[in-house]
């Protein structure tokens, strides 16, 4: 994905679809009676987890887009990689990749930055045509992100250009978690010694680097996911735990 510190919007801000803290079973429930397209019926109607539910028992699924741009009004989405995973496992052999045919140009930039070209592009499928596929993979489950603001914003606005409606759904954001501990204030007395406020990168890479897990090549939507889920794992290794509650992490 791209540097989310660029993500340009529409002057909106904010999460699409966010509901920190409250439970998603009900927004869900609300949201299947009222979605018109029926793939989105089917979505909500598959249910959400309860924030209560220890993370051990929920069904994770680790995703990341790449894009045409971080200019949400003009940039689309041109590839989608999802890797189911639990706490201890990650199902590599259940692992899914779409390239996509955006409907704005593959700029300079993007094209050096995932590799994706406008050959590819061209015979690419449009969202709508593999939505069903990709919301079926979706649904029941918590995504694994890192940098919610990217896949929220971008799907939503994709999925509601081809459907009149956009998506809401509940993410766990690694580098919300990463954010937690690495972007605290720096405290008064450190301050008073002239201590330099260094900021530590909360980026993908340096995160995984800070739990000694492989480097891999960034800016592949399924590479990206798969290193997501990794860090998650991680990162519930070191500062949670198996029983501890949902709520506690999502958005």
């Amino acid at each position: 994905m791209f540097h989310a510190g660029l993500l340009k919007t529409n002057g909106t801000g904010g999460d699409a679809g966010v509901m920190d803290r409250t439970e998603w079973v009900e927004r869900f429930r609300a949201l299947a009676h009222t979605a018109r397209d029926p793939r989105l019926q089917a979505y909500y109607a598959a249910g959400a987890p309860v924030g209560r539910m220890p993370l051990r028992e929920v069904p994770l699924l680790a995703l990341d887009v790449e894009t045409t741009g971080l200019d949400l009004v003009q940039d689309e989405v041109v590839s989608i990689g999802i890797v189911p995973l639990s706490l201890d496992r990650v199902r590599a052999s259940e692992a899914r990749h779409w390239v996509l045919r955006p409907r704005a140009p593959l700029g300079h930039e993007a094209v050096t930055l995932h590799g994706i070209t406008d050959q590819q592009v061209r015979r690419a499928p449009d969202l709508d045509q593999v939505l069903a596929d990709v919301l079926a993979q979706m649904a029941g489950r918590v995504l694994v992100v890192h940098c919610r603001e990217i896949e929220r914003l971008f799907l939503d606005k994709a999925i509601r250009e081809r459907t009149g409606e956009g998506i809401e759904f509940p993410v766990i954001d690694t580098m919300e978690l990463e954010a937690r501990v690495h972007r605290r204030p720096t405290p008064w007395w450190k301050r008073w010694l002239g201590a330099p406020a260094a900021p530590v990168s909360i980026r993908l890479s340096p995160s995984r680097t800070r739990y000694g897990l492989p480097r891999y090549r960034m800016h592949h939507a399924l590479t990206d996911a798969l290193a997501t889920a990794e860090l998650f794992q991680a990162q519930v290794a070191h500062r949670f735990g198996p029983e501890t509650p949902l709520s506690a992490l999502w958005h």
